[in-house]
């Protein structure tokens, strides 16, 4: 049973994000703030979660959320300051959005900066014990979902509507047979057999 909150403040914000670790596409982030009696059983850590029934969370999340904002922070931006940043970056942006502002954030992983002298704390599998986190995974995973089946249909080789960017062989196989896309995240190591550019 995931709990409803982490600092006993009425307006905690949960944030995640989706897409990290995907060699094509954006990261995406949302933050939610819930009410304090929201409560629905199925609602778990995305991952943990079937594509359907995500679906089915997204629309009961949006409509009893106090507020949510969701980002999209594009693979020009993430090769210019790295996945770590652009991954906090994203969470970020979804925070400055919220209205009403949050008073705390709980942030899933290990790592962020913080974001207008907002209180925050970094919590390991956040999204696996906090329902606001929960929230905000489901909601990143979604949004970044459907992200990736809009840009399949410009370059249904690569078969984003499946693997959605994610490293799949299959994936791989059409980027050494296709090349890469505006899509592609250039500072990603694409190919296995890549040579690791430099470190500066």
């Amino acid at each position: 049973m995931l709990l409803s909150n982490h600092s006993g403040k009425i307006f905690e914000t949960g944030t995640d994000e989706a897409g990290r670790g995907c060699l094509a596409g954006p990261v995406t982030a949302a933050a939610v703030i819930l009410p304090e009696n929201f409560k629905i059983e199925l609602l778990n850590d995305s991952k943990q979660l079937t594509e359907k029934n995500r679906d089915l969370l997204r629309p009961i999340i949006e409509q009893q959320a106090i507020c949510y904002h969701v980002t999209h922070i594009e693979p020009v931006v993430i090769d210019d300051i790295n996945i770590l940043n652009a991954s906090i970056k994203a969470m970020q942006d979804c925070i400055v959005q919220l209205n009403p502002i949050p008073e705390y954030i709980i942030v899933d992983g290990n790592r962020f900066k913080p974001v207008n002298n907002i209180p925050h704390e970094c919590i390991i599998k956040g999204d696996g014990k906090y329902l606001s986190i929960a929230a905000a995974s489901v909601l990143a995973k979604t949004y970044r979902d459907e992200y990736m089946n809009k840009i399949h249909e410009e370059f249904p080789m690569y078969n984003w509507k499946k693997n959605k960017g994610y490293p799949t062989k299959e994936h791989r196989e059409a980027i050494r047979k296709y090349g890469i896309t505006k899509y592609h995240r250039k500072s990603f190591r694409l190919l296995p057999e890549q040579l690791e550019i430099s470190f500066e």
